[in-house]
Parts: structure tokens; C-alpha cells; sequence
């Protein structure tokens, strides 16, 4: 193998020899490996490349695999990464060394960084964003709010990502609504605040609920890919009858991070995976707010959305849950003006209106 995909994991409290035996057969052929041909012995099964000193109860190793082995597709990828891995216990991937080989397969984000700006008419500055809330408003109730937020200056307007299809809110009717809404105050402001639709729908309708979602006026999609599929989102990014920007929302993936003895990185799943799947913009639970994550988690992200990843582009980062006005200063000193920052119900702890141009004008006096 000339270039190799080489995953490198933290093993704890076990026999770290064994442990990358037997994670270089799980990952790649699930087969007695002795009883293999010497071919694919030498050639598909996994290369141990490194195992490291332990310390304390944990060892650091490295795998290499020829990216063969995930066909160039996304399913096989995340199964090399993280399928039988996942129900063996006491092991992290800490970091993915993905070759350009493998990432040419994918387009990455269609517009990142450069083309949100452009879209935005945005050079320099953060970006600000909302999501719609909370379940159980009318969809007049929620156009209404858009309206207002739009008017405003907001950049991206999201559906909450559990609007779906609850009886308060159908999706057409309410995708209808908000999208007009918004389209009505970018006209009167000439700015281009985009509206991003929840897909969180079922499999069977995600697909041709993002094109109608077009032809209803959004200009931005919401998909989850802890519930639609990493693939799925890939997908409807690729579709040039759809291109659109897309947002990816966390739910159901903070499993595969919150452990520190299991699962993946931060990095590699709300930075690197996010971007191969087509995400331009990734959100993620900010420090200090409701969630876990820690200030150096989050940071391990953004430098993951930002660095160079072969040929793919590079994603906004949405830092989310907690946001609220006075906490702006402190978070692009943290983040850096290449972040979207996503407040949500601190714009409703008063007028509406009035705290969104406060974050909007916040936002642009940071220049």
C-alpha cells in the first residue's frame, strides 16, 4: 500500500498487542486471519504500523488500511472506521490520516467557507444564526418569527431540528410559509438570509422532500445524519438538481464522542466526517452551555472544519446551545470570525425583534 488510510487509536486497559491483532481483521475482513490467502493476508487485511508505551491504562497504536477496503464510497468508510470497532470495548479512534486517494471519491462541502461569504456578501465577518422555536408554534406563528429575524440581518434561518411532522406544523405548510417569509424580507432588505428546512423525515421521503423544499423557496437544507444517514447527506449534497447549502445538525451523534475510553473525536466527526459527507456548515454544542463539550473539544473541531483535507473544502463551524449576546466578544476570541454562531432562545427572552438586531449589529462591529 503506497498510500494508506491510517486510523490511530487509544486502546485502555488491555493487552495492546492483542488489541490491534484484533482490531486489524475486525476492520477490514472479519475472517481468521491465518486462514486467509497470503494475498489478502498482505493486502486487505489492516498493517499494524505502530503500538505504542502504555501509560497508565491506556496505549496508543496505528493501523493502516488499504483504502480499497471502503470501496471509495461513504458506508464502507465508516464501517473501516468505526463498525466492529464500535461493540469492542475500550477503544477510541483519537485520528483519521485520510489519503487523497480516498477523499478524490468525495466532493466535500459545494460551497464552505469562500462561497457562504460570497453568498452572504460577507468578507470578513461571523456569521449570525438562528433556528426556528419552539414545537408547537403555528407555521404562521413560525413564518412570522423568520420574518422578523430575516429583517433583522439574520444570515441562516434553520428549522429547530425536531420540526418534522407534528400536527401544530406540517412540513410542506410550514416550509411554505417560512420560506416566503423570509424571501419577503431579503427582498425589502436586500440581503440574502438563507432558510434551511429540517429533513428529518422519513428515509423514504428525505430525497424528494429536499427538492421540493427547493421548489418551495429554501435555500438551505438542515439533515442529521445521526438519524438520515452520513451517506444520505452526501447525497443530497451532491445532487446538482438540489445545491443547496447544507447544515448538519448533531442529534444522536454526541454518543459516538461523549466517551473518553470509546467512540471517535470530536474532530474527526464533527470536522472531517461532516466535511467528506458535505456539510458546509457543521454545528455542535458550545462550551459552557447545556452540554459537555469542552472549550479544547470545540476548538479540535474548528481546526478540523478549517485545515486542509485533500481537495474538499472547508465548512463553517455553528457552535450552538448557550449562545446568548453577551457572550459574542468571548466566543470570537475563542472561534474567530470564520463561525456561524447559532442563537436560539436567548432572541426570545424579551422582543424578538430588538434582540436579533442586537446580535446582528454585535456581530458586525467585531470587524
Amino acid at each position: 500500500m503506497t498510500e494508506s488510510l491510517v486510523v490511530h487509536y487509544t486502546v485502555f486497559d488491555q493487552d495492546p498487542h492483542a488489541a490491534a491483532e484484533a482490531l486489524r481483521v475486525e476492520q477490514s475482513i472479519e475472517f481468521p486471519n491465518e486462514l486467509a490467502p497470503e494475498w489478502i493476508q498482505s493486502n486487505v487485511v489492516g498493517q499494524v504500523l505502530h503500538v505504542g508505551e502504555t501509560v497508565g491504562e491506556a496505549t496508543e497504536l496505528s493501523i493502516s488500511y488499504n483504502p480499497d477496503t471502503t470501496g471509495g464510497e461513504m458506508p464502507a468508510l465508516l464501517n473501516v472506521l468505526w463498525g466492529n470497532a464500535s461493540m469492542l470495548p475500550g477503544v477510541k479512534v483519537r485520528k483519521v490520516d485520510f489519503p487523497n486517494s480516498l477523499l478524490s471519491k468525495f466532493n466535500g462541502p459545494r460551497f464552505g467557507l469562500d462561497g457562504l461569504r460570497e453568498i452572504f456578501d460577507a468578507p470578513n465577518r461571523p456569521l449570525a444564526s438562528t433556528a426556528l422555536k419552539p414545537m408547537g408554534l403555528s407555521s404562521k406563528e413560525l413564518a412570522e418569527a423568520a420574518y422578523l429575524i430575516a429583517k433583522s440581518g439574520f444570515d441562516t434561518i434553520k428549522d429547530d431540528h425536531s420540526l418534522a411532522n407534528q400536527p401544530w406544523s406540517m412540513w410542506r405548510e410550514r416550509v411554505g410559509f417560512v420560506a416566503d417569509a423570509v424571501g419577503r424580507a431579503n427582498r425589502e432588505t436586500g440581503r440574502n438570509c438563507l432558510y434551511a428546512p429540517s429533513l428529518n423525515l422519513p428515509s423514504d421521503q428525505v430525497h424528494q422532500r429536499a427538492l421540493e423544499a427547493k421548489t418551495l423557496g429554501a435555500t438551505s437544507l438542515l439533515v442529521l445524519p445521526g438519524i438520515a444517514g452520513w451517506d444520505t447527506m452526501r447525497a443530497i449534497s451532491e445532487n446538482d438538481d438540489i445545491a443547496l447549502p447544507i447544515m448538519a445538525h448533531p442529534a444522536m451523534v454526541g454518543s459516538l464522542v461523549n466517551s473518553p475510553k470509546a467512540g471517535l473525536t470530536h474532530a474527526i466527526v464533527f470536522g472531517q466526517l461532516a466535511r467528506i459527507a458535505g456539510a458546509d456548515i457543521t454545528i455542535f454544542p458550545n462550551f459552557g452551555g447545556r452540554f459537555s463539550f469542552s472549550q479544547r473539544e470545540c476548538l479540535s473541531i474548528a481546526q478540523a472544519a478549517r485545515e486542509e483535507l485533500g481537495h474538499l473544502k472547508s465548512a463553517w463551524i455553528s457552535p450552538a446551545g448557550g449562545m446568548s449576546l453577551d457572550r459574542i466578544d468571548d466566543m470570537i476570541a475563542v472561534y474567530g470570525k470564520n463561525t456561524a454562531f447559532l442563537v436560539g432562545g436567548a432572541l426570545h427572552r424579551g422582543n424578538l425583534s430588538d434582540n436579533a438586531s442586537a446580535v446582528v449589529s454585535a456581530l458586525a462591529s467585531r470587524l
